[in-house]
C-alpha cells in the first residue's frame, strides 16, 4: 500500500480567519438561553461573546464551587500539582485562569480545569469562574482541550478508555466516528490495559500499536469488547517479556532499558515500511518471538547500544 503523503497545510494571510473585535460582541443565542439556568443553580453571567476563531457562543460565569465537578472519565489530579497552583493563587491572591464548563443535569462539568477546581477548592474558595460552553459534547473532546498539565501516555490512554465507556452508554455511534475525542486508536486498547495492570510499561508497545491498530468501524459498545481483547493480548506479551527480562537480570544485567531492548528485538515490523498490517498476525508473531527468545546471545552493550526511552517514561 502506498505511503500517504503529508498534506501541508496552507498559510492563511494575517488577520484572516475568525471574527473582528466588534464581531464577538453580537447575539450569541444559545448561550442567552442558558443565563436563567445559570441564575436558578445559584450562579452569576458575567457575560456573554462568541469565540473569535469559531464565532461560538460562550458565557463567562461565577459558579457556587460545589455545584462543579471534573468530568467523570478523567485522569485523576496530581496532587504535586494542585499545591504549586494553590501557592501561585494564594502568592497572587488571584484566580485568573477560568476553567471551561458545561452544563449537565443541573451541574456544570470540566473537563479542562480540575486541577485549579481542586486547588480553589482546598483553599477554601466559595465560587470559581469558568467559561460555560453550550454544547455539552465538548465535554468529550477532553484529550484536544486539557492543556493544563501534560498527560503522560498512562493517563491519555486511561482517560480515553473511560471516555469510550462513558460514551458507549449514551449513543450508538461507531468508535470510529469519534476518532477526534479518542486521537489514537492505541489509547483505547493500552487504557484497557492500563485498567488491568496499573504499573504497565505501556510505551514499549506503543510504537507497535501505532502502526498496527486502527479505529473500528463497529458500535461503541462492541468496539470496547474488542479492545478488551486487544488488550489482553498485549498483556500476554507482557508477561513473557517479563519473564524474559527477570532472566537478563539473574545474568547481571541490569539496565533500565531492557524491557523495551526485548521488546524491539521481538518486534515483528520494527524495519518494514509497509503501511498496512493485521493486528493479530504481528501480537502473534510477536508472542513467538518472545517464546523462543535466546537470552544467551544478548550482550550488556547489545542492550548499551539499543537504548531508546526507558520503559518507566510512561
Amino acid at each position: 500500500m502506498a505511503k500517504k503523503k503529508a498534506v501541508r497545510r496552507k498559510k492563511q494571510a494575517a488577520g484572516s480567519i475568525g471574527l473582528s473585535p466588534a464581531e464577538t460582541g453580537t447575539e450569541t443565542g444559545a448561550a442567552d438561553a442558558l443565563a436563567p439556568l445559570v441564575k436558578d443553580d445559584g450562579g452569576v453571567v458575567l457575560g456573554t461573546y462568541r469565540d473569535p476563531f469559531g464565532g461560538n457562543p460562550v458565557l463567562i460565569v461565577s459558579l457556587p464551587i460545589d455545584r462543579v465537578e471534573p468530568t467523570p472519565y478523567q485522569r485523576d489530579p496530581s496532587d504535586a500539582h494542585v499545591k504549586r497552583l494553590m501557592k501561585v493563587i494564594e502568592t497572587l491572591k488571584r484566580f485568573l485562569d477560568p476553567l471551561i464548563v458545561i452544563r449537565h443535569d443541573g451541574r456544570y462539568w470540566t473537563p479542562n480545569g480540575n486541577h485549579r477546581l481542586q486547588a480553589m477548592r482546598r483553599l477554601g474558595a466559595k465560587a470559581v469562574v469558568a467559561l460555560l460552553v453550550p454544547e455539552e459534547d465538548v465535554a468529550y473532546q477532553i484529550l484536544a482541550l486539557n492543556t493544563e498539565k501534560a498527560h503522560n501516555l498512562r493517563e491519555k490512554s486511561l482517560e480515553t478508555i473511560r471516555m469510550a465507556r462513558a460514551l458507549a452508554d449514551e449513543v450508538r455511534d461507531t468508535e470510529e466516528a469519534f476518532a477526534f475525542q479518542f486521537e489514537q486508536p492505541s489509547y483505547l486498547t493500552l487504557g484497557v490495559a492500563y485498567e488491568s495492570r496499573p504499573r504497565l510499561s505501556g510505551a514499549v508497545y506503543q510504537s507497535v500499536l501505532r502502526r498496527i491498530d486502527e479505529f473500528l468501524d463497529m458500535p461503541l459498545s462492541k468496539a470496547i469488547r474488542e479492545r478488551e481483547r486487544r488488550a489482553r493480548l498485549i498483556l500476554a506479551i507482557d508477561d513473557r517479556v517479563t519473564t524474559i527480562v527477570e532472566k537478563l537480570k539473574a545474568r547481571g544485567l541490569t539496565s533500565p532499558y531492557l524491557r523495551p531492548f526485548v521488546v524491539a528485538r521481538i518486534n515483528p515490523i520494527r524495519f518494514s515500511k509497509a503501511t498496512s498490517f493485521d493486528f493479530d498476525e504481528v501480537l502473534e508473531k510477536m508472542s513467538a518471538s518472545a517464546g523462543k527468545f535466546n537470552i544467551d546471545r544478548v550482550k550488556s552493550e547489545d542492550v548499551t547500544r539499543a537504548a531508546g526511552p526507558s520503559s518507566e517514561e510512561d
